[in-house]
């Protein structure tokens, strides 16, 4: 018994080794082959068999170094799994964007703009359009809903002299026939995907034509103090470097620690009055609650308050397909 305990924090390493390395063979590498299979199972037996070696002295060491061995070889392969641009995507993240910068002039091009009937029934359309960075008017927090207050998918917006809109959306980059699980993002199934949109797609999709389950549309406005205009700016170009950065050199979407919030946090950081991270950031559906504790958003209402008038649904169901949709969106905020 006294063995027993004395090897116990060695068997739990061992079983949570085991359990983090059979599901990167079974998951990794894009898609799941029966090989992939087959030696998931052969790992998981193995890390068996080396927790019950350690309550045998004459076998422990031996079956500890043949475990390290086995476990740096599937390190090796983990970190040489490499991501790629060059797959056969679905639709909506097929066409990559990417900014081309002229000074004060910000190329962006392909803006996705889906024309929808139905949440998977589309006509693909893309634009190219220049923005003056010296324009940049408003940033937009953009929070949605489908699964309880702990988890939403959050967006920013950019405004232009409070006419032109952008939205980006931080997505994992799905092949054709594969569909999202929080588990698989963990294990390098996804790239990581920047949606450059126009907010009659990227936000409509949401508010008018998801159903299964329908989703809950919050646009939360930071108020743009003209002293800090330099600091939207910088937030603003933070994510043009990196739209580029992934179109030369591709990365993993990971469910945990590049995701759609927390890309958002860490883009933040470069501004000297970003927020510190916080469980709030991790629980997403939390992140705009705490942007209003550190008075981030309008302070001239309670959170409860302001939240009832962020919700954007009915307006965006009204405005639909209207040249003007951003700013009816908008209408409960101004």
């Amino acid at each position: 018994m006294l063995q027993f305990f004395k090897w116990l924090p060695v068997g739990v390493l061992i079983s949570l080794f085991t359990i983090w390395g059979s599901m990167a063979i079974y998951y990794g590498d894009s898609r799941t082959s029966t090989l992939q299979t087959v030696l998931a199972v052969g790992f998981a037996l193995l890390g068996v068999i080396a927790v019950m070696l350690l309550l045998l002295e004459q076998w422990r060491f031996r079956g500890i170094i043949a475990y390290l061995l086995i476990g740096i070889v599937v390190l090796f392969w983990w970190f040489n799994i490499s991501a790629s641009n060059d797959r056969d995507w679905i639709a909506d993240t097929a066409i990559m964007p990417y900014a081309t910068v002229e000074g004060d002039i910000i190329t962006m091009h392909n803006i996705r703009n889906f024309d929808y009937t139905s949440e998977f029934e589309y006509t693909p359309a893309y634009y190219d359009k220049s923005f003056n960075l010296n324009e940049l008017s408003s940033v937009d927090v953009v929070a949605v809903y489908w699964m309880g207050p702990a988890i939403a998918h959050t967006m920013i917006s950019f405004g232009f002299n409070d006419t032109d809109y952008i939205s980006i959306s931080i997505e994992a980059r799905k092949e054709k026939g594969e569909g999202y699980s929080s588990v698989k993002g963990i294990f390098r199934q996804y790239e990581l995907f920047y949606v450059v949109a126009d907010e009659r797609d990227v936000i409509r999709l949401r508010t008018n034509y998801r159903k299964d389950p329908p989703e809950d549309v919050y646009l939360y406005r930071l108020p743009q103090d003209p002293e800090k205009k330099e600091n939207a700016k910088t937030f603003f170009m933070e994510y043009v470097r990196k739209i580029n950065e992934l179109k030369e050199n591709p990365e993993f979407y990971n469910t945990v620690t590049t995701n759609c919030t927390g890309n958002i946090w860490l883009h933040a950081q470069v501004l000297p009055d970003s927020v510190p991270f916080s469980w709030k950031v991790q629980f997403s559906g939390y992140l705009p609650e705490y942007l209003h504790e550190h008075n981030k958003l309008d302070s001239n209402y309670s959170f409860s308050e302001l939240r009832k008038r962020s919700h954007i649904n009915a307006l965006a169901q009204e405005a639909d397909q209207a040249t003007d949709f951003s700013k009816r969106i908008r209408a409960n905020l101004e």
